[in-house]
């Protein structure tokens, strides 16, 4: 006899059957074939003692949130280049680039979501299922981005329409970095937790090479006009192939021990969120301001200097993105440096030493940026992406620490991305308003507090560890 599992969360309901899981709210029919034989049964099947190899953990991990991340920063790319231009036209320039980083921003605001739906049924039911359907989540959003109709073709339905596939890609996203995370740690010798969790944060700065080397490659090999009229798109609907890469790949992965063996002690709590809630509000809430920073440096280095230096300092876009691709090979250099340190000292110790240099290096925001040198300005966004790579290394660990298993998933979720709330939904408004009304000395000022907050959270916070 068949056997159908149904999910229910709010007003969504998910049908698992044989072949397909259905969203009904948002209308999408998601088919998955034999995704319950590939998902579901096999990891009943499986023998629990059986282990991921550590070829298939740690591609697994990074493959998603390669996928995931490229995904979320071509949108960045097109929210500064394009959709000013194209979803938002009768507004004065910089009005446009605020109206089109509103959209951007919303996906940070569906991150928690996605966390807390995700995170639930992944605490609940597995890793391994959550992990696909998260990716598809953010695949369909994505590629839907690549058919929408301009402004000039359906009005103001065509904003509207880009907002709900924004929201979509945040819910994927919320979904996709905790679960790729706790597939790396949870399979990792407890020497090396640091090491497994730096993979999938490698996903960052390689989805972000790929997004704007595409973009790099689309506006060198098009004129102005083409790449305006149909070629942004491309980014967008070629993803599809890469999550076509990431299902095929997760479906080979088995489900963590640590999860295992929570289930085996029958350790699972009934809604993992309200348990969060109730006995982890200090790492929920200290882990979330001790991530802050980590957002905020990050998009003040990508999206505000890539908008603000193209509109206002002149540079060229072709020029700012070879100098931002530059600094992001140092981002994904010490991403592997600051795990291996953060496995020696301490994840705690690594991210303090980091935020007390965000902070400073805030003091020299506008030293660096209003220089007027091409030099000055390529070795201040490489030295801000170095301590990116430096605090975001060793974070997925450290967040996964705080929580048991049978609430990580959730617990690492949550924390990650409300702190992209807090750190960087409104970060490059908020940077380009003080900027445009102070100076830029603000937006280091406004760095440095945000280091600050950061600091005393990462020294308050629980320090009891769990096991895994």
């Amino acid at each position: 006899m068949r056997s159908v599992l149904v999910l229910n969360f709010s007003q969504r309901s998910f049908i698992l059957t044989d072949k397909c899981l259905l969203l009904s709210k948002n209308r999408f029919i998601f088919i998955l074939y034999f995704l319950k034989k590939n998902l579901y049964q096999n990891r009943m099947k499986n023998n629990p003692n059986q282990k991921n190899s550590l070829r298939h953990v740690l591609f697994g991990s990074l493959i998603g949130t390669t996928i995931e991340f490229f995904d979320f920063y071509i949108y960045a790319n097109a929210a500064v280049l394009v959709f000013p231009q194209l979803f938002f036209p009768g507004s004065d320039k910089t009005m446009a680039t605020l109206e089109s980083l509103a959209t951007f921003s919303i996906a940070f605001l569906s991150r928690p979501l996605g966390s807390a739906f995700f995170g639930h049924y992944g605490d609940k039911i597995g890793r391994k299922f959550t992990l696909v359907a998260a990716l598809l989540t953010m695949g369909i959003s994505t590629v839907t981005i690549g058919f929408l109709p301009s402004y000039a073709s359906i009005g103001v339905l065509a904003p509207l329409l880009l907002m709900l596939c924004r929201f979509g890609q945040g819910v994927g996203l919320g979904g996709e970095w905790g679960g790729a995370v706790l597939l790396a740690i949870e399979n990792a010798p407890p020497h090396k937790r640091a090491w497994y969790g730096m993979f999938p944060q490698l996903g960052a700065p390689i989805g972000l090479l790929l997004s704007g080397g595409t973009f790099l490659l689309l506006t060198d090999s098009m004129s102005n006009e083409d790449f305006m009229n149909y070629g942004w798109r491309i980014p967008f609907i070629a993803s599809s192939l890469l999550v076509v890469v990431g299902f095929y790949i997760r479906t080979k992965i088995t489900e963590t021990p640590s999860f295992e063996n929570s289930k085996n002690e029958h350790e699972e709590v009934k809604v993992p969120f309200f348990t969060l809630i109730k006995e982890y509000k200090n790492q929920l809430i200290f882990g979330t301001l001790a991530a802050i920073t980590t957002f905020l440096v990050f998009y003040l280095m990508t999206v505000f200097t890539l908008s603000w230096a193209t509109s206002d300092l002149g540079y060229a876009k072709r020029d700012f993105l070879l100098i931002q691709m530059f600094s992001v090979l140092f981002f994904a250099a010490f991403i592997p440096v600051s795990a291996v340190v953060a496995d020696k000292i301490g994840r705690r110790k690594i991210l303090i030493i980091t935020t007390i240099a965000i902070a400073v290096f805030g003091f020299f925001f506008s030293h660096f940026l209003n220089s007027g040198s091409i030099f000055m300005v390529t070795f201040f966004v490489c030295l801000g992406m170095s301590l990116m790579g430096f605090t975001y290394g060793p974070l997925g660990t450290f967040l996964s620490e705080l929580f048991p298993t049978n609430v990580r998933y959730s617990g690492a979720s949550l924390t990650f991305n409300l702190a992209g709330i807090l750190g960087a939904a409104f970060a490059p408004m908020i940077a380009i308003w003080l900027a445009s009304t102070y100076s830029l000395t603000y937006v280091g000022f406004y760095l440095t507090i945000a280091a600050c907050i950061s600091l005393f959270s990462l020294l308050v916070i629980s320090k009891k560890e769990h096991k895994f």
